[in-house]
């Protein structure tokens, strides 16, 4: 049996063409041993559904989950963790359906895992590129627990697109939390891993490249995300205990998702590490 299950999510505004480099970029991995399983989140364009169930049928990929109703992102991924722990898979891995993992990811990260036994999530450092934009950055992260959980007083410490769970990590935390967030999940999930006593780790190396649209700038704005996001790091600072200088950030943070697209984007490029 393999032991590593990449999951993917699909929905209706994801495109074929960036699916397919997605899909490409994890049949062209360094190493083998991993199956791939989707979840069609409610109705998906006639072209991706198509090519998935080739993908199916060929073997490329191990499991297509079908749903007519859309019912969000972190439920899908819970659809497909049970799944993967059920058939007793030893590491799980994140990836969006239009990003690209570059040859080496899961290598390295197995590596890691394997040379750090104590470790539950491992991520790397991302590259965020332009789609449509002329736009590049790489996102680096602090490399060990102690440092990620002082650096998520700020931000999130792991770029939840990088992410390489033990399946200890859902054993001591649980799965995502659907109810009570505005698709941010994976704050929530850090906040619910640090609590639970996982451990953290990120690997100096670009994981995973990352598409940027001008459109990404504007989801990450609008009054019920930025509340939502801000209600979730209150949450996150209570849980956690962090000091008064994690609710400065928290308001800093609300401040620049509520920018016009154009000053988020200079923001995201320039005051980030």
């Amino acid at each position: 049996m393999n032991q590593i299950a990449v999951l993917l999510t699909v929905y209706k505004n994801d495109g074929l063409e960036a699916f397919k480099l997605a899909l490409d970029s994890l049949y062209k991995q360094t190493i083998e041993g991993f199956d791939i399983f989707v979840q069609e989140d409610g109705a998906v364009d006639v072209d991706i559904h198509e090519y998935l169930t080739q993908e199916l049928n060929t073997g490329r990929i191990k499991h297509l989950g079908e749903r007519g109703k859309n019912k969000g992102f972190d439920y899908s991924l819970n659809e497909l963790i049970d799944k993967v722990l059920m058939a007793e898979y030893e590491y799980i891995v994140r990836m969006d359906a239009d990003d690209i993992s570059m040859p080496e990811r899961l290598e390295k990260q197995l590596d890691c895992m394997n040379e750090n036994p104590s470790i539950d999530v491992c991520g790397t450092y991302i590259e965020e590129f332009g789609d449509g934009i002329e736009y590049t950055k790489v996102v680096s992260y602090p490399l060990t627990h102690n440092a990620m959980l002082g650096f998520f007083k700020k931000r999130v410490p792991i770029a939840h697109v990088s992410a390489f769970f033990r399946r200890s990590y859902f054993e001591k935390a649980g799965l995502y939390e659907v109810e009570g967030h505005f698709n941010n999940g994976d704050t929530l999930m850090w906040m619910k891993g640090f609590a639970s006593g996982c451990r953290f780790a990120n690997i100096d190396y670009v994981g995973v490249k990352v598409r940027v649209s001008q459109d990404f700038f504007g989801r990450r704005g609008g009054w019920k995300k930025t509340v939502a996001d801000f209600k979730n790091r209150l949450t996150v600072n209570k849980k956690l205990n962090f000091g008064p200088v994690a609710y400065l950030y928290a308001f800093a943070v609300a401040f620049v998702n509520m920018m016009p697209p154009v000053m988020k984007k200079y923001a995201y490029k320039h005051l980030r590490q």
